[in-house]
């Protein structure tokens, strides 16, 4: 096994230990809790006024729409990682879960829980300051490898933002063009 995914692995174990850390009667209390929903006649467009983390978010995929494929470039993968690490510091999770998919479902396969669940602790582990960093961080073309057309690592060191970042903290990904569109895959 690569150090890498070793690290991601361990990573990912951790985060799963801390999520179900609560114990079954916390995890009921946040997943079976739900307000009652207002009938059609009575619904308004105001937002909920307690949004949790879990809460699905109402944000546009800054991905492709309809049948129009993402490009297959380095600048393409580049923008997509780039979206990733935005809505880790929004704490966006259908964004995160969209564009980390494919190594979410690794991770779910291996025991871990759903992307959501699991995102969501990660959330929880990343500093306040590292988020806002996040929010605006880029990636540094000169640092990314090209392994074959479809298939582009993004070191951690590749990541320039205003707070630092180490592989325990961030780590490094491998983005694939998978159904025309960029995905984290490792």
């Amino acid at each position: 096994m690569r150090a890498r995914t070793m690290v991601s692995v361990l990573v990912s174990t951790c985060v799963a230990l801390v999520a179900c850390a609560c114990g079954p009667d916390e995890a009921k209390e946040d997943t079976g809790a739900k307000p009652p929903q207002p009938s059609a006649s009575t619904r308004s467009d105001e937002p909920s006024p307690t949004p949790s983390v879990s809460a699905r978010t109402e944000k546009p995929s800054a991905g492709p729409t309809g049948d129009q494929p993402a490009p297959r470039t380095q600048e393409g993968a580049i923008q997509r990682y780039e979206q990733y690490l935005h809505a880790l510091g929004r704490e966006d999770i259908d964004t995160v879960c969209d564009v980390a998919g494919p190594a979410a479902k690794k991770a779910q396969d291996q025991g871990l829980g759903p992307c959501t669940s699991t995102y969501a602790a990660v959330f929880q582990m990343i500093s306040p300051a590292q988020k806002e960093a996040l929010k605006t961080a880029t990636v540094d073309p000169q640092r990314i490898v090209v392994r074959t057309p479809a298939k582009i690592e993004m070191p951690v060191e590749a990541v320039r933002s205003s707070a630092s970042f180490s592989e325990n903290d961030l780590g490094s990904y491998t983005l694939e063009y998978l159904k025309n569109d960029w995905y984290i895959t490792d």
